[in-house]
């Protein structure tokens, strides 16, 4: 047993000043992926804050049309939301394909931002991990890593970002909001998870004590329509081995709006800028979405054993964005 000290937050600014005070504390919300790597010895924080008290977890309507989730909104009830499920069902579909009843109960939507990516070498304290300790290597890159990324890797990590939310809200454009010692900030979903570079251990860009306190979703756009699909191992209940989120707007045959993102594919919820530019203003057909989807993958580089998963990521976009595209009353 590693002792750590444990304090239950009672404000946001109590919570971060508590954090900022302590450079190994760590927030618990939910605690689903934080626990789980306390037990395997890779997190070993100094002190827990237990967040799961504060004012952080309601749904709100915004002026605009759009919507604020607090940071504690567990994801069973973001999920079942009838605004989200009306108006951005992508999100509502990655959160349910994303784990079992009891964990979408227990799972918060800002531990779920936070969750550290996935790796064999990174959750066994007995093999070296640039990620846990830096400058150790990355023996995932010659040994087990069918699972893991395709897309902006570096020779220090290959990790890949498990989150199936994440995915969704780049596809939808929202935003973090964050509390910190230094104020307020917000961050887009799109940037708020790094990619390895030569710093791997840093998962995202949130600053030392810096706490979510909400996701802000723009207002769907009239006449779009979004979805979430992943291919995985298993029927349940099982990470992405690749999942794509993507809104979209038709009219008169030709993409008027389109928002693609890729997960299971690199250590952040892949944005796909370069599909995206194809997509506009072309028409909306099958070889489209191909060319789109090969525009973004061309950028892939595939290890020894995951090459597969470019033409796996390849058809799901193909698929999810043709079954978008279709008339109404064929969905």
């Amino acid at each position: 047993m590693k002792p750590f000290g444990y304090l239950r937050a009672t404000s946001v600014e109590e919570a971060v000043r508590a954090a900022a005070g302590q450079p190994g504390a760590r927030f618990l919300g939910g605690g689903t992926n934080l626990v789980d790597l306390m037990k395997l010895g890779v997190e070993p924080p100094e002190l827990l804050i237990d967040v799961t008290r504060l004012p952080l977890d309601r749904i709100e309507e915004l002026p605009d049309g759009g919507l604020r989730i607090g940071a504690m909104v567990r994801n069973s009830d973001l999920a079942a939301a009838a605004a989200v499920r009306a108006r951005y069902p992508a999100l509502s579909q990655a959160l349910l394909a994303g784990a079992s009843g009891q964990l979408r109960n227990i799972a918060t939507t800002g531990g779920n931002l936070l969750q550290r990516t996935r790796c064999l070498y990174f959750q066994d304290i007995t093999k070296p991990c640039n990620k846990r300790a830096p400058g150790t290597g990355c023996p995932a890159r010659e040994g087990v890593h069918r699972d893991l990324a395709v897309l902006g890797h570096s020779e220090h990590c290959v990790a890949t970002q498990p989150s199936d939310m994440a995915v969704a809200l780049a596809a939808l454009d929202a935003e973090v909001l964050l509390h910190g010692p230094d104020g307020e900030r917000t961050v887009p979903v799109t940037e708020f998870h790094r990619l390895p570079g030569d710093s791997p251990e840093r998962d995202t860009v949130i600053r030392p004590g810096e706490l979510i306190t909400a996701v802000r979703l723009p207002p769907a756009a009239p006449g779009t329509r979004s979805r979430y699909r992943k291919a995985r191992d298993r029927a349940s209940y099982a990470f992405a081995l690749a999942s794509v989120a993507a809104v979209l707007e038709v009219r008169d045959g030709t993409v008027r709006h389109a928002a693609l993102a890729f997960g299971g594919l690199a250590h952040r919820p892949w944005r796909a800028r370069a599909a995206e530019e194809v997509l506009h203003g072309a028409p909306a057909t099958e070889d489209t979405f191909a060319r789109a989807a090969d525009a973004e993958l061309a950028a892939a580089r595939p290890l020894r054993d995951n090459g597969f998963k470019v033409t796996l990521a390849r058809n799901l976009a193909v698929g999810v964005l043709a079954g978008l595209a279709a008339p109404a009353d064929d969905h």
